[in-house]
């Protein structure tokens, strides 16, 4: 019995993951446009992102180019509850974390061993077609950047 109870636990569990993911706008394969986008030279650009349920997580998947133009891709798996998760595909020891907002609004930030490099905010249009992404390098580094990438839900 207590196993039978136990499993139904876990799938109920697995379904209101499976719900919020289904529900959430971000969810799908966004292609950057890059008309109504300004990311500066020599900054990186995610060019696809993906974003799908991976069991009881979210798989995040992005394509583009790093800051020299060369092709980067990186994986992020987690939650959206504002804790570091790892990335793989990005420079040793980088993590991400994503924090709900509200219904079409999320924060992000980057760090890397454990220091924050870059923040953002990512907010799906009413209409749910677009999304914006605005991104601040606050790394140590003198020059920052900020960049505005636009994105077109395919």
């Amino acid at each position: 019995m207590k196993n039978r109870n136990l499993l139904l636990a876990v799938f109920v569990c697995l379904f209101a993951v499976a719900m919020y993911a289904a529900d959430n706008p971000n969810m799908g394969t966004w292609k950057l446009n890059e008309a109504k986008s300004k990311i500066p030279a020599g900054a990186p650009k995610n060019t696809t992102v993906v974003y799908s349920a991976d069991g009881d997580n979210v798989k995040v998947t992005t394509d583009g180019v790093d800051g020299k133009g060369q092709p980067a891709q990186s994986e992020w798996v987690g939650k959206f509850d504002g804790k570091d998760y790892p990335v793989t595909g990005g420079a040793a020891g980088t993590t991400r974390s994503y924090k709900v907002i509200n219904e079409r609004k999320m924060e992000l930030s980057n760090k890397v061993n454990g220091k924050e490099n870059l923040r953002g905010t990512i907010e799906v249009a009413k209409d749910g077609k677009s999304r914006t992404v605005e991104l601040e390098d606050v790394g140590s580094g003198e020059k920052k950047m900020k960049s505005k990438g636009v994105y077109d839900k395919q």
